[in-house]
């Protein structure tokens, strides 16, 4: 393992926009591109253009070393064509830089789902149940890279940049300390507006509701988007499967809305959530070439909901579907390489601000501009597990003293993994039962 990916290993970088996948075993490779996800797609988000527009040095920086790293042929900036600042600070930090460059997306949804972009900006398209790799491209998130520019440095992950939006009274994006409680992030936006509300962790279409506000921010958390828990979008959440089967069982109208939207399909996926959703009502796909396991090829990016025209629920059915499945010890078996996708694939990407007023966000859908605070955390809680793998190893003691930036965590060896870091200083109030409990003093 070269200096590069142990420096990344040792800082603790995992994805910062999606599942948390290590870092460094994403860059122990090699491959032709190297493709930033700066979509952000999903509404009310703003972390990623802000830091486009603020860190462009920064984020081109360790771009660069991270093509050179992997051999790649290229490094390119996928993102909106309306995020005007960031636009305008990449291209003039570009000028440094002949490998890499930006590619412009239409403001449509998923437009940053990995496989997506990938199409749009190669033209390849990564098999069924596959990932970028397989076609010779690793994608990566803004905020990683701006973890790996300090990683390089000798800077652990230690912070992360939320935005805070929905029903709060001042919508912010801000950086913070692994660790303090959801509840914590909220009151930095001013409070929620609502008495009775609830919490989506990340964007509003793939987002979680949050059981509880006490939670600690993680490696991964992307956003906070609070609403009155009688909205509509938190409404549909909350549906249990039971009665989305129900529904589809009763209202389906098998128009094939939901098929014609799904991003799969149009990449030329045998994935066919229409077909799917006769089950519900018929006890059987109605097609002798499809098949119960097309489910698992769903990205649960929720668009299909929006297209019906009955508000029903497919991709909750396509859950449902692989989780027995999976019970049943069935796997995916669908592995398909398509050459070409769907002719309707560039017409039928779904306008965001439609989306927005689809899911009734339209009144949230405002600036939440970079806010600094000056608010001292005098406590964090610290999880061995905000990442894909392995949970990390205990690495201090009740009673220890640590400082910011001190490992708390260590990967376990030869497993998938990642380092986790104190983040603040003080002393360690409790360690076990999977985190770590810091108390500044």
């Amino acid at each position: 393992m070269d200096n590069f990916i142990n420096m990344i290993k040792d800082s603790g970088v995992v994805g910062a926009g999606g599942a948390g996948f290590p870092t460094h075993v994403k860059f122990d490779t090699k491959a032709d591109f190297v493709i930033v996800n700066g979509a952000e797609c999903e509404p009310l988000l703003r972390v990623d253009q802000i830091l486009m527009d603020i860190e462009a040095d920064k984020i081109l920086f360790a771009l660069d070393q991270c093509v050179k790293h992997v051999g790649a042929k290229e490094g390119i900036i996928g993102l909106k064509n309306k995020y005007a600042k960031a636009i305008s600070s990449l291209t003039k930090a570009l000028e440094k830089y002949p490998n890499l460059r930006i590619h412009l997306l239409d403001n449509v949804y998923p437009a940053g789902d990995e496989q997506y972009l990938v199409y749009v900006v190669t033209g390849r398209i990564v098999p069924e149940g596959g990932i970028p790799i397989m076609v010779g491209t690793i994608v990566t998130n803004v905020e990683t890279l701006l973890n790996i520019y300090n990683g390089i440095h000798n800077i652990p992950v230690t912070e992360k940049y939320l935005t805070i939006a929905g029903a709060v009274k001042n919508p912010i994006t801000i950086k913070v300390p692994l660790g303090i409680s959801v509840r914590e992030v909220i009151h930095l936006a001013g409070g929620p507006v609502y008495e009775k509300y609830k919490v989506i962790d990340g964007g509003p279409m793939m987002g979680k509701i949050l059981e509880s506000i006490d939670d600690p921010v993680k490696k991964t958390s992307k956003g906070y988007i609070v609403l009155p828990e009688t909205h509509p979008l938190i409404k549909n959440k909350e549906k249990k499967v039971s009665r989305v089967l129900k529904e589809a069982q009763t209202a389906c109208c098998h128009c094939d809305l939901c098929t014609d939207v799904c991003p799969r399909y149009l990449l030329g996926h045998k994935l066919h959530p229409s077909k799917l959703m006769r089950i519900s009502s018929y006890g059987s796909l109605g097609d002798g070439n499809a098949t119960l396991d097309e489910a698992f090829l769903c990205c649960e990016c929720g668009l299909c909901e929006q297209a019906c025209i009955m508000n029903l629920q497919p991709w909750k059915v396509n859950i449902n579907i692989k989780k027995q499945l999976t019970e049943m010890g069935i796997k995916n078996q669908n592995n398909r390489k398509p050459t070409e996708v769907n002719p309707f694939f560039k017409y039928r990407g779904f306008p965001v601000k439609k989306l927005i007023y689809r899911i009734e966000l339209d009144q949230y859908d405002v600036q939440a501009p970079l806010t600094e605070t000056d608010v001292i955390f005098k406590e964090v809680t610290i999880v061995n597990k905000q990442h894909i793998g392995a949970p990390s190893v205990l690495w201090v003691k009740e009673g220890e003293m640590v400082t910011k930036g001190q490992l708390i965590f260590r990967a376990k060896d030869h497993a998938l993994g990642a380092n986790i870091h104190s983040s603040i200083s003080g002393i360690v109030l409790k360690a076990c039962d999977g985190k770590v409990i810091i108390k500044c003093t």
